[in-house]
């Protein structure tokens, strides 16, 4: 057996307790930020900071803010503690009115207080996270784990712990039944076989391992059912890795339904909180965008007008979420706007592009218009760019997943056109790397990632040749 970790002897309650404590404390250093700035301190500010923790304690019961957030990453942490807070500003503004206690604030009070708690919860609990992670690191508040079956599922699933070890997850190591010959060979850097099921039982009842995974297949139903009989005698965490990695899983969650469990092989990730985030920063982003291109989008609708005759916008049917169709608006840069049966792509030197059209078409400036879609909700500031009609009858037939992209709505700018992909799609092999650059923006959809495609849109759109 390997030798047990240094732990820190601590249940969750106990860093519950922690983490109701901090964002206590961030919404008395909200009372006490607004009380500075305005001068002034007495026993209403510090009754309503406590009625205010209460309240938020409430609301972060129902968000789920304290369960346990190892395993999940800091943004989605930070994003759930300020999702709690706001959600409990409607309370506490009902309350204010209903004891009339809002005349006996300084205006503008409230508005110092409600901004400064919420950045204090978000600065406590990126401390407590990085001091986790610390001592994680170091051998401290750790889980020893155990893998039941010996096969790639099970190498997957240790080798995405160990890349994270500021989970603070340490192998003991793989058990099962089945002889060597029978077993899939364990790579020298992800552990070694420990014994067999009987050991397992053993070691769980000493108290030896903390957590089990059962990585058998899911036809082996009769295995596993013994195998959790066995360790029901136990007080060891067990989970089951079902290998639903033999499907090709698009942002999938479990649900339950009736009581019954239910997986989604393919799911729109934009739902609940994540949803609600992403929408946000589409409105308030395309709102900004809009103020700050007035007077530009103005001149080039002018420029447009007086380079050929036609309208100054062009609207393309385009698919958008869940395959429905909408109209997607751009300023017109051909002589000769097309979307029929058959869709003619943009070639270089195209003679129906107009002198100030190609230099739209070459700085995207032409797609700017979207942004009213952003805010009509028909499309996002980032997400899979939509293809003509007609190229999405033809290549859903071609590439596998194609229609997957339209789970979440169409983008003004994409992971696959920040690596490259932007322009004509001459060939089936450039539209199926755009399809599996869309693909893996919905399974890896993160705001940090949304973030980081619109700062690269600013600098490839200048330098990327194949737009014409």
């Amino acid at each position: 057996m390997a030798p047990a970790p240094r732990r820190i002897y601590q249940y969750w309650s106990v860093r519950e307790l922690v983490y109701r404590f901090v964002d206590g404390t961030a919404v008395l250093i909200g009372v006490a930020a607004a009380s500075w700035a305005f001068g002034s301190f007495d026993e209403r500010y510090l009754l309503s900071g406590v009625a205010s923790i209460l309240v938020f304690h409430f609301v972060a019961e129902i968000s789920g803010l304290y369960r346990n957030w190892r395993g999940i990453s800091l943004e989605r942490e930070l994003l759930c503690a300020a999702w709690t807070w706001v959600c409990t500003l409607p309370f506490l503004i009902s309350i204010a009115y209903l004891f009339d206690f809002v005349d006996r604030f300084p205006e503008g009070y409230p508005w110092v207080w409600f901004t400064v708690t919420p950045v204090a919860m978000i600065v406590f609990r990126t401390v407590i996270r990085y001091v986790l992670r610390y001592l994680r690191a170091k051998g401290y508040n750790t889980r020893r784990y155990a893998v039941v079956g010996i096969n790639s599922l099970a190498f997957r699933l240790v080798e995405a712990l160990e890349e994270s070890p500021d989970l603070g997850m340490k192998l003991l190591g793989y058990y099962d039944d089945r002889p060597e010959s029978r077993t899939e060979a364990v790579p020298e850097h992800l552990g070694k076989k420990i014994g067999d099921i009987a050991e397992l039982v053993e070691h769980a009842r000493n108290n030896q391992v903390d957590m089990i995974y059962i990585t058998f297949p899911m036809r082996a139903e009769d295995r596993i059912r013994d195998i959790l009989q066995r360790l029901s005698d136990t007080t060891a965490s067990v989970y089951i890795v079902p290998d639903f990695f033999v499907f090709e899983l698009l942002h999938s969650r479990w649900t339950n339904v009736g009581g019954l469990p239910v997986v989604s092989v393919y799911e729109n990730p934009f739902y609940g909180i994540d949803g609600l985030v992403k929408r946000s920063l589409d409105v308030v982003l395309a709102s900004v965008a809009l103020a700050v291109l007035a007077l530009p989008m103005a001149v080039i609708a002018v420029l447009v007008k007086l380079s050929s005759p036609g309208p100054v916008f062009f609207r393309q049917r385009r698919y958008g979420l869940d395959g429905r169709e909408i109209l997607v608006w751009k300023f017109r840069t051909m002589r000769v706007c097309e979307d029929g049966d058959r869709v003619r792509q943009a070639t270089k030197g195209d003679p129906r592009v107009t002198p100030i059209g190609a230099f739209l078409r070459k700085t995207s400036l032409d797609e700017l218009p979207q942004l009213f879609n952003v805010l009509q909700g028909t499309m996002s500031l980032v997400g899979p760019r939509p293809h003509a009609n007609v190229h999405n009858e033809e290549y859903r037939t071609i590439i596998q997943g194609y229609m997957l992209r339209h789970k979440v709505r169409p983008g003004i700018t994409g992971l696959a056109q920040v690596n490259g992909l932007r322009g004509e799609t001459d060939s089936v092999d450039k539209m199926r790397r755009r399809v599996e650059y869309d693909l893996r923006y919905i399974r890896e959809w993160s705001l940090w990632l949304d973030i980081k495609i619109l700062l690269r849109t600013l600098f490839v759109v200048w330098k990327q040749e194949n737009a014409y």
